[in-house]
């Protein structure tokens, strides 16, 4: 059953002196009840302001965004989102970190201390509850963002190139402790990356974006069970097919540089 549809979102961003950039140019995707979906784009292609739009943050420019088949107006606790730039609270502990959304919602006490400490538990982080941000490694931090948004109990959990800073080591731990957390809690996720097997080890679905203005150029399914593996010569075959649509969208963000010279 399809939990949300990104109906021909189009988004202008208007500048001073009349000048204006269109972003993304009459985009569609959607996303069913628990799949996994990847947006894949080279770098400046709207990926990010697509994701911001169906979480409500923005408005688009035309279209719509629908969940069950109701008009997306404003940010909601259905669909969260974790961001590239983390934006934890280097004063507060990281049992005060992910209670934040709750406290801010006027959540009761006794049950806010009850989601807040199962959330911390299912992701590994329970004794961890009283460090503060500065205590704690990139992964872990990554963790604490990922349990903030779980507490918030979303139907949708959109994630903007949450493991881009990562090294390789720790990027792959978060890759496999996140496909953990999916198949735990049941939450459909909407992730954006530039990485291409990171895209084809998470998603049952991957959208392939162009260069801006940002359109869906592909909608590829991943048809591997999982486990998957960076090494097998099924998976490699996605690889090549993506690494083409990617190297050509790329590409073509230098050509209006280059006519420029």
């Amino acid at each position: 059953m399809t939990l949300l549809k990104a109906v021909q979102i189009t988004k202008v961003w208007e500048g001073a002196r009349g000048l204006s950039v269109k972003a993304l140019d009459n985009v569609s995707v959607e996303a069913d009840n628990g799949a996994f979906v990847a947006i894949l784009g080279p770098s400046g292609c709207g990926k990010s302001t697509l994701l911001e739009i169906i979480a409500g943050l923005e408005a688009p420019t035309t279209g719509d965004v629908r969940m069950d088949g109701r008009t997306v107006t404003e940010a909601s606790p259905e669909r969260c989102m974790v961001f590239q730039d983390l934006c934890l609270f280097p004063w507060l502990s990281v049992f005060d970190n992910v209670a934040f959304g709750l406290r801010r919602r006027g959540i009761a006490r006794a049950e806010l201390k009850e989601r807040v400490d199962e959330v911390l538990d299912r992701v590994g982080l329970s004794r961890f509850a009283g460090h503060f941000p500065h205590q704690l490694s990139g992964g872990m931090k990554q963790r604490v963002a990922i349990a903030r948004a779980l507490v918030q109990k979303p139907r949708l959990l959109l994630m903007d190139e949450p493991f881009a800073a990562l090294d390789f080591q720790t990027r792959v731990l978060m890759q496999h402790f996140l496909l953990e957390v999916w198949e735990s809690f049941g939450t459909t996720i909407m992730f954006v990356t530039h990485h291409i097997d990171e895209a084809i080890l998470l998603a049952d679905t991957v959208y392939v974006m162009s260069a801006g203005p940002g359109r869906i150029v592909d909608c590829v399914d991943i048809e591997l069970p999982r486990p998957r593996s960076y090494t097998t010569d099924a998976f490699n075959q996605y690889r090549v097919a993506l690494t083409e649509q990617m190297e050509r969208e790329v590409m073509r963000t230098y050509q209006p540089l280059a006519a420029a010279e």
